[in-house]
């Protein structure tokens, strides 16, 4: 009896080919063609010295989109959810106060880690889309005296801008620290963390920069690191320990983990397509191009969820019109040309789309495609434009 055959892999899964999308959600986001060109270099050890003057192409190269020039860039392997457990595992120790302001989802996950990690927790807490006031900050922040405070730059899940001047002025005279979330802004918008005064800023590579998502790049300023080298615990995560990544890094470059090599080249290569454009002509071109999105989408009748003084320019939320399905929008646009827009979550749950405008999205033609199918796919929901 002749044995039964098998069938081969090859024959089990399809060959990878993946479908073509128009990332006009909040991210990933595109990615430039220079970007995966890179990504196909052959790669080397992470010891290499080819490696070690490449990361450090990158710090370097990232302080003039963080708006930088003291102090410590560095790039943790991971998304930039591993850049926030960075921050806070590093600077909140156990015990400590920690003081959040808290409009958004990624306000709550900085809470939580937080927590996890043992602090003292107290929140200024605002409905999602709303910002706080210059007096707001300061007056919090007199009140609780914490150790450390966080805020988030750019909100993700609501598209709201928050100013940090004056939380930053606020929290050094009561003595903390300031911890920035600015994984939506990198990239896109200023940071200006000099100007900011911003102690610990971190983000992502998929947004803003219009690469994969795999790398945390983070800014440290001259104070943080100082009490970093002065803190005497050693906090609880050993993998996102910066006094170890920044000895690899930039010191010594002894081993401490297997860095993502064909990511940093991506990371590399985005951040010079950023600066051959000029960081301040990119984040024009999002400007004028979010204006340029925001008054089709009123014409069409549609109104935005946050006031014009406090969007961000890379990130809009539309408000889903009366009696249309958000989630029926979303797959027309889906299944048909192939674009793929967010919706909301938490309170915003069926009630804003999510649609990013960064990198090479933020054009007129690409906008006025967009446009043309959004309307379609809203007409054939019901709505009336």
């Amino acid at each position: 009896m002749s044995a039964i055959s098998q069938p081969s892999a090859r024959e089990l899964f399809a060959p990878l080919n993946p479908p073509q999308r128009y990332l006009f959600g909040p991210g990933p986001t595109m990615v430039d063609p220079r970007v995966y060109q890179a990504l196909s270099k052959p790669i080397v050890g992470h010891l290499d010295p080819y490696f070690i003057d490449m990361m450090q192409d990158v710090q370097e190269l990232l302080k003039t989109a963080f708006g930088f020039k003291s102090g410590s860039t560095l790039v943790i392997s991971g998304t930039g959810s591993a850049g926030m457990e960075a921050s806070v595992a590093n600077f909140v120790e156990p015990g400590a106060k920690f003081a959040v302001f808290a409009n958004g989802y990624f306000s709550d996950r900085l809470t939580e880690m937080a927590r996890r990690n043992g602090a003292n927790v107290v929140r200024f807490e605002k409905a999602w889309g709303e910002t706080f006031s210059d007096a707001e900050a300061s007056d919090f922040i007199r009140r609780e005296k914490p150790a450390v405070v966080g805020y988030v730059h750019a909100e993700t899940s609501t598209g709201a801008l928050q100013e940090g001047q004056a939380i930053c002025a606020a929290a050094h005279d009561a003595g903390a620290l300031v911890i920035a979330d600015c994984v939506t802004s990198l990239g896109g918008l200023p940071v200006e963390f000099d100007r900011t005064a911003i102690d610990i800023a971190y983000s992502c590579t998929q947004k803003g920069l219009s690469c994969p998502p795999g790398l945390s790049p983070m800014a440290l300023s001259p104070r943080a690191m100082d009490w970093l080298r002065a803190r005497t615990t050693s906090p609880r995560s050993w993998y996102l320990d910066l006094k170890l990544i920044h000895d690899y890094s930039t010191v010594s470059h002894r081993y401490h983990h297997t860095a993502p090599i064909s990511m940093f080249y991506a990371l590399r290569e985005a951040l010079l397509v950023i600066a051959e454009e000029g960081i301040e002509n990119r984040w024009e071109r999002h400007r004028r191009f979010h204006r340029f999105f925001v008054r089709e989408i009123e014409a069409m009748g549609l109104h935005m969820h946050v006031p014009a003084s406090h969007r961000i320019p890379t990130l809009n939320t539309v408000l889903v019109p009366s009696g249309v399905d958000d989630g029926k929008v979303r797959k027309r646009l889906l299944e048909g040309p192939g674009i793929e827009i967010a919706g909301g979550f938490g309170p915003l749950a069926g009630k804003v789309f999510r649609i990013g405008v960064m990198g090479p999205l933020a054009t007129e033609e690409n906008l006025k495609f967009f446009l043309a199918e959004f309307k379609k796919a809203l007409k054939a929901e019901g709505y009336s434009i």
